[in-house]
């Protein structure tokens, strides 16, 4: 790996690295850190799939042989769960069947070991840009239950009732439902929501937590944001208060 920078970086991005090999996994991830990205490692393919499912990321890169489950289980186990998150395979392996079964198990792109870090950095802009298009183009109506948000007309509904939201809280909402079921943490909802420059009182998130909360789950009897201790909030879907 060369210690090479790319003459061109990107925003601040949460990427899950998941690698066995630690003099690989610590080089790379170290590097990531000194650029301001937001890097959460795992040595097993179990703990990798956990952190996945659990938590919200811009990028995976995920190593193929790995100890409990293997790169290519990873990518389909997401995959079935509906968690679209580009995924970058890392192999020491080289050869276009390794390549073909990462494609075809859901991974978006594929680096074969030894890399330059030049090269790691070139193929995670893509797949962030690529990332950030898809959710872009994804339908402008986004559902859990009877919660809409159309982000076209800027409406919300809990069934056939409007709810008046700012354009903080509409922002916060559709983030959270963009990642329906996923912890999000603070610094993640300030990136997504407010940017990556913001610079004021992080608590802020809180804040707007609690004024979506009064909107969209009080008056409705209803619990779908949810505080996950030690990692943030997730909105999950709640049908207690409909009627049958």
């Amino acid at each position: 790996m060369s210690g090479h920078r790319p003459s061109g970086s990107f925003l601040s991005v949460r990427i899950l690295f998941i690698e066995d090999e630690d003099r690989l996994r610590d080089a790379l991830c170290r590097g990531l850190r000194e650029e301001n990205h937001d890097v959460v490692a795992a040595s097993t393919g179990s703990e990798g799939l956990r952190l996945a499912t659990e938590q919200s990321f811009d990028v995976i890169v995920c190593d193929i042989l790995l100890p409990h489950l293997n790169g290519f289980q990873i990518c389909r186990r997401l995959r079935e769960q509906a968690i679209w998150t580009p995924i970058l395979m890392l192999t020491a392996k080289d050869g276009e069947w390794d390549e073909a079964e990462a494609l075809d198990a859901g991974a978006d792109d594929y680096l074969t070991k030894p890399f330059s870090y030049v090269v790691l950095q070139a193929h995670l802009r893509a797949l962030v840009r690529r990332g950030a298009k898809s959710v872009a183009g994804d339908s402008d109506v986004l559902r859990a239950s009877d919660l809409i948000l159309d982000r076209r007309s800027h409406r919300c509904a809990r069934g056939d009732q409007e709810i008046d939201l700012s354009r903080r809280e509409f922002d916060m909402l559709a983030t959270l439902l963009t990642h329906l079921g996923k912890a999000m943490s603070k610094e993640e909802l300030l990136r997504k929501v407010w940017g990556p420059d913001f610079n004021g009182d992080p608590n802020i998130v809180e804040v707007y937590v609690g004024y979506l909360r009064k909107k969209i789950d009080t008056p409705f009897d209803r619990r779908s944001i949810e505080t996950v201790r030690g990692l943030g909030y997730r909105l999950v879907v709640d049908e207690r208060g409909l009627q049958f």
